[in-house]
């Protein structure tokens, strides 16, 4: 008899894992999510259910490791989850091979957001390390203006992060990465 994976509700662009066991797995295993009324959890051996980003629950559905329910606590199947992705974010299928490249090679990721990117990167995780990066993914034809590359300096700068672009283009399934040093002469 196998055991059933665990499950997790969608709730607009998040999804909650209630069962306790799984939740601690999760974050225990890779970071994903943040337990619920627990910024900045610094064990494992939390009584909270899980929040994940969409895309983190996105990525361990592809991975086989949970069924996301509908508010109805119908299973999703890959293409209606897929759906719900694309609808939350702008470029979702560049944004999640950026996202599936680095957990792929071992990374941390989170969602960026408090530091005006697409993700934060960290090499060990969340309460262990800062992250060192912050990613902001572009799509093949995206236009790159100087104001911008500016912006994104000034913004790595003051948070004390090193600022990465991430050029993903889903239809090449590739992603090449430009990391941006900032220095003085």
């Amino acid at each position: 008899m196998s055991k059933q994976k665990p499950k997790g509700r969608i709730f607009e662009q998040r999804v909650v894992v209630w069962d306790l066991e799984a939740s601690r797995k999760f974050f225990k295993e890779g970071f994903y999510g943040k337990p619920l009324g627990i910024p900045k959890p610094k064990d494992v051996d939390f009584d909270a259910p899980l929040i994940l980003d969409l895309m983190e629950a996105y990525y361990l559905s592809t991975e086989k490791s949970i069924d996301v329910e509908d508010q109805a606590g119908k299973v999703l199947n890959a293409r209606a989850l897929h759906e719900a992705c694309a609808a939350s974010y702008a470029d979702f299928d560049e944004k999640f091979m950026v996202y599936k490249k680095l957990r792929a090679a071992g990374y941390v990721v989170t969602p960026g957001i408090k530091f005006g990117s697409d993700f934060a990167v960290y090499e060990h995780g969340p309460g262990i390390d800062h992250a060192p990066y912050i990613i902001q993914v572009v799509g093949p034809d995206s236009a790159i203006t100087a104001t911008s590359m500016v912006r994104a300096g000034r913004l790595a700068t003051t948070v004390r992060k090193q600022f990465i672009m991430a050029m993903s283009d889903h239809h090449k399934n590739a992603v090449e990465f430009l990391r941006y040093d900032w220095w003085r002469a």
